[in-house]
């Protein structure tokens, strides 16, 4: 993402309290979400940090949070951040620093919802090691034919187009020949299967790829450059889920609700671990704030990963006390079916749902031993792991 214009903090606010103005003015009062988000695309508050013209203004990433509070503020209502999640936090920031015009021609599309998008990076045998993929990517004039398998596919079932990291190249390293794509999922040679989870629900995919045809003109970055092009997606990811702009966003909200609105939830104990949790909780926000603030300026870095390990922890410890405070009535579970949600929440249903689908933040978004290696090497500088595949070509490598 190129780096924004150079103003003052005051002079960034009065921009977006004028974009807030100019968006109040034309929706006069409208409740309609389809409108109400293209309205706020055109006057640059999607992303508000994104370039002007593509649903931004190019002011710093810490104004999100002001010009949601000045809508609000504005009798506007907020669209829900978390649809289109994939598309919202993770394609959008990739097409914006890596896009041609044509291809940012999506990103209205992904804010009014009327393009979801997936993410088809993991596969069975390269989950956490995703330079391992083997999705083959073949290019034959302007076009290119892909073949393989994808897992732990998150809403495909209801993606419109997907982001999609391919071997375009196996004759070099691992790292060196990956493309980025995006791709049409409504296409023939695409075919999705819901995994059932522990929590009962079908939420992720694995995804078939047979004969499946993309543009060249959807590939987006230069051939041969996915790796580099995935990780700018993967940061983003990271920060996206490391943490709300708002204060008690996310579990540390529902827990604290529950205890304030429950007095025989509490005991010592109990409280203790809470304000533990609390004050984690509102580091792991602030820290995540700074780090928005800074991608302002470029993109996302691996600090953002220390956000997502924070996260995961804080999710899983705060699901537990949810369910121990709560005592027998903490046990119980609504249903067991098996479900194809178009949307999830990892705060919604019950606390046995939050419980049991918190265990799976320690592995979406990159594991936590993954993560844990990117602090050590990118962040702190630490030596990296031995690597025995480093310089081997793809090809060569047993599998």
């Amino acid at each position: 993402m190129s780096p924004a214009p150079q103003r003052t903090a005051a002079a960034e606010r009065e921009l977006v309290a004028a974009a807030v103005a100019a968006a109040a003015r034309r929706l006069a009062g409208s409740q309609d979400d389809a409108q109400v988000r293209a309205v706020l695309y055109d006057e640059g508050l999607a992303w508000v940090d994104f370039p002007a013209g593509w649903g931004g203004l190019g002011v710093s990433a810490g104004l999100r949070a002001f010009a949601a509070e000045a809508l609000a503020a504005a009798g506007v209502p907020v669209p829900d951040p978390h649809a289109n999640a994939i598309g919202m936090g993770m394609a959008a920031p990739t097409i914006v620093e890596y896009g041609t015009d044509e291809q940012k021609a999506l990103l209205a599309r992904i804010y009014t919802l009327e393009t979801i998008f997936c993410q088809l990076f993991s596969e069975p045998g390269a989950g956490s090691d995703l330079a391992a993929v083997a999705t083959r990517a073949v290019r034959s004039g302007d076009e290119w034919t892909v073949n393989g398998q994808k897992v732990w596919t998150s809403g495909a079932q209801n993606a419109d187009m997907a982001i999609l990291v391919a071997r375009t190249d196996p004759t070099v390293p691992k790292h060196r020949g990956l493309s980025y794509f995006l791709i049409d999922m409504h296409q023939p040679g695409v075919e999705t299967r819901g995994l059932r989870q522990i929590t009962g629900e079908s939420e992720f995919n694995e995804v078939f790829l047979t004969d499946a045809r993309v543009p060249d003109a959807m590939r987006l970055g230069p051939e041969g450059a996915g790796w580099q092009v995935a990780n700018t997606t993967l940061n983003s990811e990271r920060v996206s889920i490391g943490g709300g702009a708002a204060r008690e966003a996310g579990m540390i909200g529902v827990v604290a609700a529950a205890w304030r609105a429950h007095p025989e939830y509490r005991s010592p104990a109990a409280r203790a671990e809470l304000m533990d949790l609390w004050i984690e909780s509102e580091v792991a926000r602030l820290a995540g704030e700074l780090q928005r603030q800074q991608a302002a300026a470029g993109r996302p870095g691996p600090e953002g990963s220390g956000a997502k390990i924070s996260f995961a922890r804080n999710a899983q410890a705060l699901s537990a006390l949810d369910v121990r405070m709560r005592g027998a009535a903490g046990l119980r579970y609504d249903d067991w079916a098996d479900r194809r949600p178009e949307h999830y929440s990892m705060t919604g249903r019950n606390p046995v749902y939050r419980y049991l689908r918190a265990k799976g933040n320690s592995i979406e978004g990159g594991t936590t031993e993954i993560i844990r290696n990117i602090i050590a090497e990118r962040v702190l500088g630490l030596p990296g792991e031995h690597r025995v595949d480093k310089d081997i070509p793809f090809e060569d490598l047993p599998r």
